[in-house]
């Protein structure tokens, strides 16, 4: 059966969510990545979620976290790979951070949000619509910041940690993750180690080959106070992947989607044996005037190794090892000054990459011919941004702007007949601005409005890389690409009074200059069709979105929904990979010990808008469906030297439902399917 949802649903969720409340609004959540400072969730100006692991979801990928919440969406490239998506915008009009380090790195294939072990996160803070003004280029749809516990001083001397460990049917997966603190009024202390391993998933069609995959975690983090409003931090961390493999970008050569791939090949497969995300960063924070002065520097590396594997040879045809280093430096000055909050600050940061790839080529395919897509390429951005916020009566204004100056270059680019050395350098300048306004219209009703513009200069990828990839087609980079610039409008509500909170928000961006790679018709010389990296002139992406979550007695009721159009207006079509109108509800018992429970229907809408123009027949439909999700455990309290300790259970796809997400890798009509029915069982505690 064909699920759809009718805009009229949605309407009238969104009525229930606005309902008048009567008691004085409580401002329960805070976060740090809206304004650059700690605020209040109900005191910014624009849609914000919050979003943290239930222990029996740590053995996912970090990336898994962002389904089902109103707004946002998952693009799926293996059960490793997946990225999130806001309001329609993909990882490149998103700025992923981790403990607010962007993980830029250009890299063509597998998901930067997955670099994270889910049992070493404290939260993600998801913050929708534009954020240049603070963060820069690819801000567009909005910032992901992935955040690790902090090191932080404490009046007495403390000791303690967490512990978590889970097993999961689907896929005889098992995980664990350990958490120490030591910390003083002088002095804090974190470190952490996390891994897992999990092997290949069912699907209600079979075993989903090539899907399992390992992977280790390891961070530090020490904080010293040097004087009373001066302290130094350290922050190290290392995440590693192996053996990880991207089943959707299965090709076998003489069948359907197998251009370019010769038929001695067989079935062609990517995969990384390894991957590495590591950082280090140290930081300063200090008092200066009235106000806080925070610097950061970092060294972030993300290595990985790309492989094609020849499932009739045995073998990798292709090998490329490659490594994005990133340095980069943040200050930040936050003072009062009379009645205004005004923020003052500088970042840049310098990226490099130079792949080194080997093929073998016929007629043997064993002649190990050096093959690189470009050779020494680096991006380097420089920016500095204000921000403003005041009382204007009642009426709260946050405004600010940004201006940057971003150059790239690369020695060359391409191969063979494509090879070239010249034009590949470009400089952009760039100028950001947003202006958010919050009023209370009753103690416990926020309106709020936020206008602003963003934009996004092409990654290393989009310029430069001549190659193929995973998705069938050989992409054709554009050294000379101009940035994107969004114009973005939204309109919402959000309040809560304990035991009713909600959001809803409208919203409409306009995109110009949109980068995207065009099929073009045209054939590589190794038969594989082009894709051209381009400029679309615009496009326009607009929605509805809202949550609520209501105590019912004991009982608590919660429901989202997400209503999202995008139209390519140069080809006068949907615009392509757009998430589908989706809808969740549920209803639970919370409780800190004892019993406690929580059940879920998600229905996700037919998705029939697909672009047929631009992809020229590349992106068919996906038909709905319904899928159902059950929680349940039991706090135990203390017991013994650990502080608290609880049992979960979590029921996935309760229907063993058959389906995939249209943002789903693979050759149309034979995507990666979703998990079938399974259970996870987790232990965790604190100490």
């Amino acid at each position: 059966m064909i699920f759809r949802l009718h805009p009229l649903a949605l309407a009238c969720l969104a009525v229930s969510t606005s309902s008048v409340l009567a008691a004085p609004l409580e401002l329960q959540e805070t976060v740090v990545t809206a304004k650059g400072y700690e605020a209040a969730t109900q005191d910014i100006p624009q849609a914000i979620e919050v979003l943290q692991a239930q222990p029996t979801e740590t053995a996912a990928p970090a990336g898994s976290l962002f389904r089902g919440k109103p707004g946002l969406a998952v693009h799926s490239d293996g059960a490793w790979g997946q990225n999130p998506v806001l309001r329609g915008m993909k990882k490149e009009s998103v700025v992923l951070m981790v403990d607010g380090v962007r993980v830029n790195s250009g890299q063509p294939q597998g998901s930067l949000a997955s670099m994270l072990d889910l049992g070493l996160l404290e939260r993600a803070e998801v913050v929708k619509g534009p954020g240049s003004v603070l963060y820069g280029s690819g801000a567009m749809g909005g910032v992901v910041n992935l955040i690790t516990p902090q090191a932080r001083f404490t009046e007495q001397d403390e000791r303690g940690g967490r512990f978590s460990t889970s097993a999961s049917s689907v896929d005889k997966g098992f995980t664990g993750a350990t958490l120490l603190r030591d910390s003083s009024s002088d002095h804090a202390l974190v470190l952490g180690v996390a891994g897992r391993k999990v092997n290949d998933y069912k699907s209600p069609n079979g075993t989903e080959e090539n899907t399992g995959y390992s992977s280790d975690t390891l961070l530090l983090k020490y904080k010293q106070r040097l004087a009373e409003d001066v302290s130094v931090n350290l922050n190290v961390q290392r995440h590693t992947d192996r053996d990880v493999w991207y089943p959707g970008s299965a090709r076998t050569g003489g069948q359907p989607g197998g251009a370019g791939i010769p038929v001695p090949l067989g079935t062609a497969t990517i995969h990384s044996p390894e991957q590495q995300r590591e950082l280090f960063q140290i930081g300063l924070e200090n008092g200066l005037g009235e106000g806080t002065l925070t610097t950061e520097l970092y060294r972030q590396e993300v290595y990985r190794e790309i492989r094609a594997y020849s499932e009739r040879l045995d073998r990798d045809y292709v090998r490329n090892n490659v490594s994005f280093i990133t340095h980069g430096l943040r200050s930040s000055w936050v003072v009062p000054v009379a009645d205004h909050l005004l923020t003052v600050g500088v970042d840049g940061w310098k990226m490099t990459g130079d792949p080194e790839r080997y093929v073998d080529g016929p007629p043997t395919f064993n002649n190990n011919q050096r093959n690189d897509p470009f050779k020494d390429a680096e991006i380097e951005s420089y920016g500095l941004f204000v921000q403003d916020e005041f009382d204007l009566g009642q009426t709260r204004l946050t405004a600010g702007a940004r201006y940057d100056r971003i150059s790239a270059d690369a020695r060359a680019k391409g191969n063979g007949p494509s090879f070239t050395t010249s034009g590949l350098d470009s400089t952009d300048h760039n100028l950001s601005w947003s202006l958010g306004a919050l009023h209370p219209l009753t103690d416990t009703l926020n309106l709020y409005a936020n206008v602003g513009q963003a934009y996004r200069a092409a990654d290393m990828r989009e310029r430069y890389d001549d190659a193929p990839r995973g998705d069938g087609y050989f992409h054709v980079g554009n050294p000379q690409l101009d940035p994107e610039r969004s114009t973005s409008f939204e309109l919402g509500l959000k309040g809560s009074d304990g035991d009713f909170t909600y959001q809803l928000a409208a919203f409409h961006t306009r995109i110009d200059d949109y980068i995207a790679g065009r099929v073009t018709g045209t054939n590589a010389p190794n038969g594989l069709p082009i894709k051209r990296t381009e400029n679309l002139d615009k496009v326009v992406i607009y929605g509805l979105e809202g949550s609520a979550s209501k105590g019912v007695g004991a009982f608590v009721v919660d429901g989202s929904f997400t209503w999202l159009r995008g139209e390519n207006k140069q080809d006068d079509e949907p615009l392509h990979q757009m998430p589908a109108h989706e809808l969740t509800l549920g209803i639970g018992q919370p409780a800190e010990r004892g019993l406690y429970w929580h059940a879920q229907l998600r229905a996700v809408a037919e998705q029939d808008r697909v672009a047929t123009e631009f992809t020229r027949g590349g992106e068919d439909r996906t038909a709905g469906f319904v899928t159902a999700d059950a929680s349940l455990g039991w706090g135990f309290g203390k017991i013994g030297v650990l502080q608290t300790a609880n049992l979960d259970a979590r029921l996935s796809n309760l229907f063993d439902k058959a389906y995939h997400e249209h943002l789903a890798d693979g050759i149309s009509g034979n995507e990666l399917q979703a998990p079938r029915r399974g259970i996870t069982v987790a232990l965790s505690g604190s100490f």
